[in-house]
């Protein structure tokens, strides 16, 4: 394939846009080359600048459960424009959403919109802050929650020490009071628990990861953290900005049966567009300006666009709950293909799937937690894998990383192409 006026586009980005993307993944960085110019999407495919056409299996990083520019979205976002884009005032459109949201997730009363899932997982934090009157939290190596100061810190040289920056501008005073356990490990956040006694305000998670590949929970991990924070007085927070509204309706709460007290969401429940959300019981909630002290504000937060694009996901979603199934069944087809082509090749790899999100690890051994992931990694490998797809025409993330995410407008023709593909790539690696 060609890629000439992908490049020329690159090339000109970078003279004005750090690293020419507005998103560092974007650049290939990790995987070498210059990265793809899209210039249209439609159903499951992509449609570069210089005419190429890809199977995509990103899906804006999640949120086109449905496939790229789907109708009802389409149509929704541009009745609602011809009416105004933004007022900076409470619309009805708002309140159907969070109804709709309400009802279809458990354990929730209440929710509130903003433009990001960093916004949301930054103001859950300050809500549980807020609310138990407590300082430190805890996140999992790997699991990712935005760029917010307090969540971009790596593990220090156990599970029960102080995190590190591991960006610049990020304070040590900040750093401080995020602790670093490791997911799957129910010992490392009860070491920490022990440490800081009656000092953890919240337990934040991925309940699925997708930030190191796609990493389903293990048995009791979830329900293990359930048990520590009832018995600490801790709040556990959900992030499925991910795996919100795309394993299940009410997303992991609802298909793993595990309730948090604060669930994070973004990506589906925007239907393309920059939507993020909290939701919690109402005593918790009530916590929130204007009704409480914890303050938590934002100029375009349920915006009209935002709001008709996600009534308008959801709606479709709530109303065909056979969706989940038939994506669930095509990511299970397309693992069992890759698996026999890759096997066939003798290609070590591991496969990592739940629901609708999978990952393909170039390593023997399983991947559990942020540690075998890198482990697992097989980068050379990897970025091998990674270009040899793209040139066959199916677009999967630049990044060892990272989840991939089936919509439900892949064909089944679709998938058989992919999995060719993978074969065809496999006898190169």
């Amino acid at each position: 394939m060609e890629y000439k006026r992908s490049s020329e586009l690159f090339a000109s980005a970078q003279k004005v846009i750090p690293g020419g993307v507005n998103s560092p993944v974007r650049a290939f960085k990790a995987v070498g080359g210059d990265p793809v110019f899209i210039k249209k999407a439609e159903g499951a495919y992509l449609f570069d600048e210089d005419g190429n056409k890809l199977i995509d299996y990103i899906n804006s990083w999640g949120p086109l459960i449905l496939g790229h520019a789907h109708k009802p979205v389409i149509d929704a976002v541009i009745d609602i424009a011809k009416k105004g884009t933004s007022f900076g005032t409470p619309t009805e459109i708002e309140t159907k959403i969070a109804e709709l949201a309400v009802k279809m997730v458990p354990n929730i009363d209440k929710i509130r919109m903003v433009n990001s899932g960093t916004e949301a997982t930054m103001s859950a934090v300050r809500l549980a802050r807020g609310f138990t009157g407590k300082e430190k939290i805890i996140k999992f190596a790997g699991c990712y929650h935005g760029h917010s100061d307090s969540f971009l810190i790596q593990a220090g040289s156990g599970a029960v020490t102080f995190g590190t920056p591991n960006s610049p501008g990020v304070t040590q005073g900040t750093a401080k009071d995020t602790l670093l356990a490791k997911y799957n490990d129910l010992a490392s956040v009860e070491a920490l628990l022990d440490a800081n006694k009656d000092d953890i305000a919240c337990i934040i998670v991925e309940p699925v990861p997708g930030n190191m590949g796609c990493i389903p929970p293990a048995n009791g991990f979830l329900e293990g953290l359930r048990e520590l924070c009832d018995a600490n007085n801790t709040l556990l927070i959900f992030d499925e900005v991910m795996s919100g509204f795309r394993l299940a309706p009410g997303g992991v709460q609802e298909r793993l049966n595990v309730n948090a007290d604060i669930a994070c969401f973004g990506k589906v429940i925007g239907g393309g567009l920059p939507v993020g959300a909290f939701a919690a019981r109402n005593e918790i909630m009530d916590y929130l300006a204007p009704v409480g002290p914890v303050y938590q504000a934002g100029t375009l937060s349920g915006n009209p666009l935002a709001m008709a694009a996600g009534l308008a996901m959801l709606t479709e979603l709530d109303n065909n709950r056979g969706i989940f199934e038939s994506i669930d069944k095509k990511t299970k087809y397309l693992h069992e293909g890759m698996e026999k082509a890759l096997s066939a090749n003798n290609v070590d790899f591991t496969i990592n799937r739940i629901g609708s999100m999978i990952s393909v690890h170039f390593g023997k051994e399983p991947v559990t937690d942020f540690e075998s992931a890198a482990n697992s990694a097989g980068l050379g490998t990897f970025n091998k894998f990674f270009h040899g797809m793209l040139e066959n025409g199916i677009y999967i993330a630049p990044s060892a990383f990272e989840t991939w995410f089936i919509s439900d407008a892949l064909s089944y023709e679709d998938l058989d192409t992919t999995i060719k593909v993978v074969d065809r790539v496999a006898k190169t690696l």
